[in-house]
């Protein structure tokens, strides 16, 4: 009998963009737009939106209540300090959105460089505000998550401490959020693991990671974070955020798409969305996806190596890891330059209808790559003076 294909854990993508990712220099949204994407957000399947930060202003408020009303699958949250003040106002953005879709999520910093000189706080007092923060919040939200600031560089003995107070006070979910991106892969199974064995209460929560990209390292440690049976990832749409950003949602959801029985996890992420959702962030925010992105940047479906071009036309899988329509993107591209060969030439003739012998498409590619830059802007005038020019001799 055929074997029976191993069970995959589900694992949740929660998606951070609207929050985490307007605060990438550049690229503050209106509350349309943060409706437009989170409509987006909830096609291609993220568990959840982390919405915004209503303490932020008016703007903020009114961006959530009208994702609230949209009536979308995915739960939503709203950002919060440990502040009542904060907690009020989200309540304000999330009352009528239904109490098993909303949640608060609750932050303080807690490194020693934070506790030291930005909050001048010591362990018992930022331990003090974290139960009464949290026992506040859980007057109005069923769902309260909170997560320390800079966990990543905070001793490991203050952080579990947190952690077991932050649990006991009412916290259904506990972030760990590598603020600054300094772990690799190694670290974070290192410290994740350090947590599950030194906080006994650790099973009463879900456990949610947020690793930002400043060493290129996010969906690396996310992949080893999933792996070690952590449930939640959050990640923003086009991997964009404060620095280098955070780690790219595509990245994840198409790492686990093509490896989820080797990691042993699924997704409900619904990758045939993902070009689309990322053009349209792109488009809102006003940032422009880099030409070799993974997943969505351009170069990733287009070549101008002629060895490349030869095998793709042979069979797309020669020089991909996924097919374009995997992710919703238009198709392969063949372009043009110094580079290209006979074959991807004879392609582009064959597209604007001319038939040549091989001699003569060999002189025209001979012709072509001995044209300027500019002239390669437009590739199909070039072809045709260079198809004029052969066949003149």
């Amino acid at each position: 009998m055929p074997e029976t294909p191993p069970k995959l854990r589900l694992v949740h993508l929660s998606d951070t963009t609207l929050r985490d990712g307007e605060q990438m220099p550049g690229a503050a949204l209106d509350p349309d737009s943060k409706l437009a994407i989170a409509r987006l957000l909830g096609e291609a399947g993220v568990s959840s939106i982390d919405a915004g930060f209503p303490a932020c202003g008016a703007s903020e408020v009114e961006s959530i209540r009208k994702i609230v009303a949209a009536n979308l699958a995915p739960g939503i949250s709203a950002l919060c300090r440990t502040v009542h003040s904060d907690i009020d106002r989200a309540w304000e953005s999330l009352s009528e959105c239904p109490r098993n879709k909303r949640s608060v999520s609750l932050f303080i910093a807690t490194s020693p460089l934070h506790r030291e000189y930005k909050l001048r706080m010591s362990v018992a007092q930022i331990l003090s505000i974290v139960r009464d923060s949290i026992e506040y919040a859980r007057t109005n939200f069923d769902i309260v998550a909170f997560s320390p600031e800079d966990a990543s560089r905070t001793e490991p003995e203050v952080l579990c401490a947190i952690y077991r107070e932050a649990i006991d006070a009412g916290a259904c979910v506990i972030g760990f959020p590598d603020t600054v991106g300094v772990l690799t892969p190694e670290g974070v199974k290192d410290q994740l693991r350090r947590i599950q064995d030194q906080v006994p209460n650790i099973g009463k929560a879900a456990v949610a990671v947020h690793f930002h990209n400043d060493l290129g390292l996010a969906t690396a440690n996310t992949l080893a974070a999933l792996r070690l049976g952590i449930p939640i990832a959050q990640c923003t749409v086009n991997g964009i955020g404060e620095r280098a950003g955070n780690t790219p949602l595509e990245e994840v959801a198409m790492a686990i798409a093509l490896h989820g029985p080797e990691l042993g996890i699924r997704t409900n992420i619904v990758t045939e969305n993902l070009w689309r959702l990322g053009q349209t962030v792109s488009r809102l925010c006003g940032i422009p996806i880099a030409a070799n992105k993974a997943v969505v940047g351009r170069n990733v479906f287009e070549t101008e190596a002629g060895i490349h071009q030869d095998g793709l036309l042979k069979h797309p899988d020669t020089y991909l890891p996924f097919r374009p329509e995997q992710v919703g993107a238009p198709g392969i591209r063949l372009v043009l330059g110094k580079h290209s060969g006979r074959a991807a030439f004879s392609e582009k003739l064959g597209a604007m209808g001319i038939r040549l012998e091989r001699e003569e498409i060999e002189r025209v590619v001979e012709f072509a790559k001995a044209a300027s830059k500019s002239e390669w802007q437009n590739e199909e005038a070039l072809l045709a003076s260079a198809v004029a020019a052969v066949k003149a001799k």
